[in-house]
């Protein structure tokens, strides 16, 4: 499993190739249920970042995949 550290600078690449290449999702990233949670002492933790990193690799990929081919067909 990846540290904390090298999940924070994958979600942070992340990040910013939307905010970017495709910065009409960045109202979906704030938008994400899956995130760190919005709580007074967030629990941070590998797992927690884990998931946020592949919930915006999906929607990453996602938007791919549907916007290539809607351009296609």
């Amino acid at each position: 499993m990846k540290t904390e550290s090298e999940l924070n600078d994958e979600i942070l690449k992340i990040t910013m190739l939307i905010q970017e290449k495709f910065p009409e999702l960045s109202k979906y990233v704030e938008e994400m249920p899956i995130s760190v949670p919005d709580v007074v002492n967030p629990a941070v933790n590998q797992k927690n970042l884990q998931d946020y990193y592949d919930s915006l690799l999906a929607l990453l990929k996602k938007y791919n995949t549907n916007h290539n081919r809607g351009n296609t067909e």
